[in-house]
């Protein structure tokens, strides 16, 4: 059932959407204060492209101090507008019965799109 919601959801936007959180990645890369950023736009560009299936898992180094600083950084620049993105979206896929599965997906990456140092989506 994942591999049909993740094929459904490519087609309708996800791939594009992936596709953009990549390139805003390979864009951060420009600078060296950057890269850390942009690497975590990547992973957020792959987790785009299909959440079907998987879940938000906290790794180990998490609470590093360095992660909560690049977490604070990263919900100031970027995380709000893409988090709020995700809500909007979901929000507008909850109206009909079809649309709740994506919903949900929207909502279940809105964690990960505020604070994305210390997590990942397996």
């Amino acid at each position: 059932m994942s591999f049909l919601g993740n094929l459904i959801w490519l087609i309708f936007g996800g791939f594009i959407s992936g596709m953009g959180y990549i390139f805003g990645g390979l864009l951060t890369f420009l600078t060296i204060v950057g890269i850390p950023f942009g690497t975590q736009a990547i992973k957020l560009g792959v987790a785009t492209m299909t959440p079907f299936g998987r879940e938000i898992v906290i790794s180990k180094e998490a609470d590093n101090p360095l992660n909560m600083l690049f977490n604070i950084l990263w919900a100031i620049f970027f995380g709000w507008e893409i988090a709020i993105s995700h809500l909007l979206h979901g929000l507008v896929l909850a109206i009909t019965i079809i649309g709740l599965p994506f919903a949900r997906q929207h909502f279940k990456l809105i964690p990960l799109a505020l604070f994305p140092f210390g997590k990942e989506l397996r």
